[in-house]
């Protein structure tokens, strides 16, 4: 068995691991690589595999740094099939189609490329498999048989029709709605792909799962691997902290959020602290992002993925994602009328990094207001927007124009969807024994060294950090 690490090496973004067992080539992840220019230019560069020899795909999650070349493999001639679980198949629709969206905006704007086209998007959601937590499946299935003369029309596969490959189960990972991490089993060995791993005791979510035992090879995430997060009991004091402040400042609260999870997460909490605690005064509160306005819908329909306070909630008539105050701005017209309403008043916007999204709109409008403040609630990678103004950085450029950052700029590490330091080493640890062999990936160099040197000094384990193009032999 052979591993290829061909994205999110001494870096965050760009998901894609490349495995090779005997005659088969299973991909987990294609994402975009986000951030700098250069980094987002990486993704209009050849596929460093040939799409059409991929067996299978596996998607941990939706979220766009894992899904966001997906369609690209399409364009490149894979034909086989996409497994995720049912949540982040439609997740991964709505990420993909606003992905093209913006692709499309920024062409027309700046004259950037697009990669795809919603022809290849379709290609992929044609080609998805739906796998449960805890299903075993044989990968790949087969392909059904082209029907001559008619393109690439492909008949039904007969019931029962004899399966061979490599086991594929999916666990929950507790990192966003549908989240997981994939233990594969081939040629003997079983190795495990974390995905991203999840934060402490969040809302709406269950918790990571236990990893299994008797692990050739773990690829791990460390995007928080040096760094430790506020408690989850702090989680909401400090919410409401930052809520109460930003409303007593007399101007606007910003929150750029991750459309998947941060979001639905924060709006759980805003309901509790204003509607079942009354602990925030009233002012106006703005969704203002499609996405993530299609996102809730999607986790209204699996309340099966739901942690128990959830269920219970739910189950009581409780919406956990609406409530008096909240308006959902859909369209460009809704999001406009923001601006006629007047100070203090609360916008989530996308995107998280601040790296597009309607979330520019308010930040040309709202950084310069010294009344105004800005709250960083996820991760920032490295020359996004976001990260230059948690760096100190002022003017910054938004949207082509110079903007001094006048507003108060706070962050909160609780908030995060990812594991950080202590919650990776108690995953990794937490079994009678430890995998044979550790490769981190999706960190930044300090984070990753960082978390390698812990699994060194806690475990005596020596963990590798992946470079780009790294390939090993399990």
């Amino acid at each position: 068995m052979q591993i290829s690490f061909f994205g999110a090496a001494r870096e965050v973004t760009g998901s894609c691991n490349l495995l090779e067992a005997g005659k088969h080539k299973i991909l987990i992840d294609c994402g975009m690589f986000q951030g700098s220019d250069f980094n987002e230019g990486k993704n209009s560069d050849p596929l460093p595999f040939n799409p059409a020899e991929l067996s299978a795909v596996i998607v941990t999650h939706a979220h766009l740094d894992h899904t966001g070349r997906l369609p690209l493999l399409i364009k490149g001639g894979f034909d086989g099939y996409f497994y995720a679980t049912p949540a982040t198949v439609e997740l991964t629709q709505l990420v993909l189609e606003d992905a093209l969206e913006v692709m499309v905006y920024n062409n027309r704007k700046f004259g950037s490329p697009i990669l795809y086209s919603q022809e290849d998007v379709a290609g992929v959601m044609g080609r998805f498999k739906a796998v449960e937590y805890g299903e075993t499946m044989c990968l790949p299935l087969p392909r059904p048989p082209l029907i001559k003369g008619r393109g690439n029309v492909r008949l039904p596969l007969n019931k029962g029709e004899e399966q061979e490959g490599v086991g594929m189960t999916m666990y929950d990972a507790g990192h966003i709605f549908g989240s997981a991490f994939v233990e594969i089993e081939a040629e003997g060995k079983r190795v495990v792909f974390s995905g991203d791993i999840g934060n402490v005791d969040v809302p709406i979510l269950k918790d990571t799962e236990p990893l299994m035992e008797n692990i050739d090879a773990l690829i791990c995430e460390s995007t928080y691997g040096n760094r430790l997060h506020e408690s989850a009991a702090q989680r909401q004091d400090i919410i409401e902290k930052f809520v109460k402040e930003a409303i007593a400042r007399g101007g606007t609260l910003m929150i750029p959020s991750f459309s998947l999870e941060r979001t639905q997460e924060l709006l759980y909490i805003l309901n509790d602290l204003t509607d079942r605690k009354h602990k925030l005064p009233r002012v106006p509160i703005f969704l203002d992002s499609p996405l993530a306005i299609g996102a809730t819908k999607v986790y209204r329909k699996y309340p099966r993925y739901y942690d128990e306070d959830a269920v219970k909630l739910f189950n009581e008539g409780d919406d956990l994602f609406e409530f008096p105050g909240l308006t959902m701005c859909d369209t460009k017209e809704e999001s406009k009328r923001i601006n006629q309403v007047p100070n203090p008043k609360i916008i989530i916007a996308g995107a998280g990094m601040m790296n597009g999204g309607r979330i520019l709109h308010h930040a040309l409008r709202y950084l310069t207001d010294e009344q105004s403040t800005l709250l960083i609630i996820g991760y920032q990678a490295q020359n996004t927007l976001g990260r230059q103004i948690l760096d100190g950085k002022s003017p910054v450029r938004v949207m082509a124009e110079n903007i001094p950052v006048r507003c108060s700029v706070q962050a909160i590490g609780a908030l995060s969807a990812h594991a950080d330091q202590e919650k990776l080493l108690d995953w990794m640890g937490g079994g009678k024994m430890l995998p044979k062999k550790v490769y981190l990936n999706h960190g930044e160099p300090e984070a990753s060294d960082g978390l390698a040197a812990r699994l060194k000094e806690d475990f005596g384990v020596k963990a590798t950090v992946v470079n780009l193009g790294l390939s090993v032999k399990v």
